[in-house]
């Protein structure tokens, strides 16, 4: 019933959203198990287990994943890479004594992890063949503001995680309200929303520097996010943001908002919003996702609505353990030949040729 609103159109251009591109989550599969021994974590937890920056070797299989596949006008199968731009410097934060918080490009993380590879080379190479085509998920994928509070009120889990570079866990702040470290524009207090604005503004400008285009379309995080932060990013160029067909608005003091959306529905800042219908998260195992991925294309193509497959970077992930990503990668593969075979005349986009496509943009 959620596919009935909005936007509609007779191609089947299937989207395939891929979020948390750039973004640090789990620095070792030793970090990870050292943090299970500290009760941080459960050993189970398949993001935390597998998820970690991509190396050359997993960019390489994916992209080859890619081209592998053509649709009806020629074009590969493509990722919108959802990404964030930059990760804490922790070295600085700590040697600020937790007083002031400092970033990096996450070229530079890339650069720390994978010191002989040329891994953003790769990224370049991946956009310039039309695989791999990265917008915008935030400056980091961090809740600055809490993530500091807990720092400075001397958190012990905070502090814990941050010693070994990790810091996804959920934290209850003074008014017992838990926000999850992970959820970049949450809020308890309002006055983090100037914190946000200005995490919005630096990352826009840091994405034009590294990949020489500006960002047109923006997922933010977790879900969380105050509308008063489209203004912002309309600002720096954003047209088209990815919302939750029912969304929760923070609006401080532990309350929220309700908002309903629909692909095409646009705000007071001429936006557009586009909403997912498709899932696609194989490194959770015990479900057939290729099966429950085609249920989900099937019902939006009968709806006359663009098939926009919500995926995550964990998925293709071999930096902690090759079959994860042997495993997201086969499965990849059954699903786009499934699309193929099914559906003869789809078409491969990224979000923001739809959306252009949404606004009669040519």
């Amino acid at each position: 019933m959620s596919n009935i609103a909005g936007w509609t159109t007779s191609r089947k251009i299937v989207i395939i959203e891929s979020d948390d591109w750039g973004s640090i989550r789990m620095p070792s599969r030793k970090v990870f198990e050292h943090l299970v021994a500290k009760g941080i974590f459960k050993g189970d937890e398949p993001f935390n287990l597998y998820e970690t920056l991509a190396s050359g070797e997993d960019l390489e299989e994916l992209f080859e994943t890619l081209h592998s596949f053509k649709d009806i006008n020629n074009n590969p199968c493509v990722f919108t890479a959802v990404c964030v731009v930059a990760n804490p410097d922790f070295k600085k934060i700590k040697d600020h004594d937790f007083k002031e918080y400092f970033y990096e490009p996450f070229t530079d993380t890339l650069n720390r992890y994978y010191p002989n590879e040329k891994v953003f080379e790769l990224w370049k190479e991946g956009i310039e063949e039309r695989v791999f085509w990265p917008q915008f998920h935030g400056r980091e994928h961090l809740n600055v503001a809490e993530w500091m509070r807990g720092l400075q009120q001397g958190d012990k889990e905070t502090h814990l995680c941050f010693d070994n570079e990790v810091w996804v866990i959920t934290r209850k702040n003074n008014n017992s309200t838990s926000i999850s470290y992970q959820a970049p524009f949450d809020f308890y207090y309002p006055q983090d929303l100037a914190i946000q604005g200005a995490a919005i503004q630096e990352g826009l400008f840091l994405f034009k520097k590294l990949f020489g285009y500006k960002a047109t379309f923006f997922v933010p995080p977790n879900g969380p996010f105050n509308t008063s932060l489209e203004k912002v990013a309309a600002e720096s160029d954003i047209k088209y943001i990815s919302v939750a067909k029912i969304q929760m608005e923070p609006i401080g003091y532990g309350k929220n908002k309700i908002k309903l959306h629909w692909l095409g529905q646009h705000n007071r800042h001429n936006q557009s919003y586009t909403t997912r219908n498709c899932i696609f998260e194989p490194i959770y195992k015990g479900k057939d996702w290729i099966d429950s991925c085609l249920s989900d294309i099937e019902i939006a193509f009968r709806w006359k609505k663009p098939a926009i497959i919500s995926s995550h970077r964990a998925s293709y992930i071999g930096g902690h353990d090759r079959d994860n990503r042997k495993n997201g990668l086969r499965q990849l593969r059954v699903l786009i030949g499934s699309i193929l075979k099914k559906w003869p005349t789809a078409e491969f986009m990224t979000t923001d040729e739809l959306g252009k496509m949404i606004d009669g943009v040519h």
